[in-house]
């Protein structure tokens, strides 16, 4: 059967089109000839959410070549709420945790139209189901940010009925802000998941395709370098369409777009609120505004400032980082035009600090993670503290160790415990008391816990 007339006859089965789209590519077979209601952001953009491209995407186990990898986050034995951007693999986490469930499993996905409009016709018919089921039920509820109203009925259920196992996910905290929602008093833990990390991959993932295409599942799973870009740039597309203008979250959506044109630009270093504002050309109270969407979002995050107690000229200024280096890379147009090599840098900031943090959160590790800066004279990247005990780790995009590298360090303050420089060299050095690893030592150091050391 021609793939035109396959995908005539089930034209309303997104699902199996988007599958049926990547067997014919992952068998190596030509583009298939789409219909025109269809064109191949479409099957990216539904890949997305069914998680379907090459097959079903399974949390324990993801790679190009069918090798599967284990995710870092681990489940736990209480009410919890799930909270990640969209596509960094939430729902096909939650899939594992029911096979390995021991107990009943009642999963809601409101990503499927009929579930969402059953619910959000009648919210309190939730009660009346899970009634239905034994009191260890483990309760999922998918993407429930879709549904605020839910939360009021899963707080009833716990307070007065005494089911306990919930799970909560979402890909946006902000609808849940805006209408007021209380996270359940409490009664429920916040978690969060990060994109794949090297030490998930098994450090198959080269830096070189880390800095250009990010950790996204998706991304990481496609071969083909024009498609990962296509999803990319797709991805950024329904972060505007599904997350912002449906949503309804801001009222001018071209404003909201020159802003992340240039806060992607500005990303890795320290933001400065009047320029950016003079930019985009927008308030600076809508500017906070914006940038309260992202966190909100869960599309970037601020970096502080390491603050000494000595009497030095230190910038308070935060940092503002991507959740994923592919993404920002799509957010600044570079498949589209060549940006300068000092944007690199900074993509190459990005993985370093997604591996940080992802190891962070993970591991349950205590300190702050921030950065230095003595007032644009020197920088450090990263410094991690806790107490008294301080980490410094610079980021350089350079095959070869240069002594200026070192200068950060000597103008720290403080006496550093550890002091490394990461970069994308082969060699491992020892520069005075100054490790330089090549990244790929450096992320396996960082998971076998030689890194940061509490």
């Amino acid at each position: 059967m021609s793939f035109s007339i396959f995908a005539n006859i089930i034209h309303k089965k997104e699902e199996i089109l988007v599958f049926w789209y990547g067997f014919l590519i992952k068998i190596k077979l030509k583009r298939p000839k789409i219909p025109k209601k269809y064109n191949y952001n479409h099957l990216i953009l539904l890949s997305i959410f069914k998680n379907l491209l090459f097959c079903v995407y399974k949390p324990q186990k993801r790679s190009k070549n069918g090798v599967m990898y284990k995710r870092n986050l681990k489940f736990i034995n209480h009410s919890f709420f799930l909270f990640g951007p969209r596509g960094v693999g939430k729902s096909t986490w939650l899939k594992e945790v029911i096979k390995d469930y021991k107990s009943n499993v009642l999963y809601i996905d409101l990503l499927l139209t009929s579930k969402y409009l059953e619910y959000l016709n009648d919210p309190s018919k939730l009660v009346s189901v899970v009634r239905a089921k034994p009191k260890d039920t483990l309760i999922i509820i998918d993407e429930v940010q879709r549904i605020p109203e839910l939360l009021n009925e899963v707080h009833y259920l716990m307070e007065n009925d005494g089911y306990k196992n919930f799970i909560l996910t979402g890909s946006s905290a902000r609808k849940l802000k805006r209408n007021s929602a209380n996270l359940l008093a409490g009664r429920a833990i916040v978690k969060k998941m990060f994109t794949l990390n090297s030490n998930e991959t098994e450090y198959s993932i080269s830096i070189d395709e880390q800095i250009k295409y990010g950790m996204l599942p998706i991304a990481v799973s496609l071969e083909d370098k024009n498609l990962k870009e296509e999803f990319l740039k797709t991805y950024v597309g329904t972060y505007l369409n599904e997350e912002i203008k449906a949503e309804g979250i801001v009222r001018n959506l071209g404003a909201f777009s020159r802003f992340l044109e240039i806060v992607a630009l500005n990303a890795g270093t320290q933001i400065n609120m009047s320029s950016i504002a003079r930019d985009a050309e927008i308030k600076r109270d809508a500017l906070r505004g914006y940038f309260q969407i992202l966190e909100d979002t869960l599309l970037g995050t601020w970096l502080p400032s390491y603050k000494t107690r000595l009497k030095t000229k230190e910038t308070t200024k935060p940092k503002f980082y991507l959740f994923d280096s592919g993404v920002l890379n799509a957010l600044a147009h570079g498949f589209t035009q060549p940006l300068s090599k000092d944007f690199d840098g900074i993509l190459f900031e990005h993985v370093i600090f997604n591996e940080l943090s992802s190891y962070i959160y993970y591991n349950n590790i205590k300190g702050e993670l921030g950065f230095w800066n003595n007032d644009g004279k020197s920088e450090i990247d990263f410094v991690w503290w806790y107490g008294d005990k301080i980490i410094g780790i610079e980021v350089k995009l350079s095959k070869k160790f240069k002594k200026e590298f070192l200068k950060g360090f000597k103008s720290f303050p403080k006496n550093l415990h550890s002091k490394y420089i990461v970069y994308t060299g082969d060699e491992e050095l020892l520069i005075d008391d100054v490790r330089v690893l090549p990244f790929e030592i450096f992320v396996k150091r960082l998971y076998n816990d030689k890194i940061i050391l509490t």
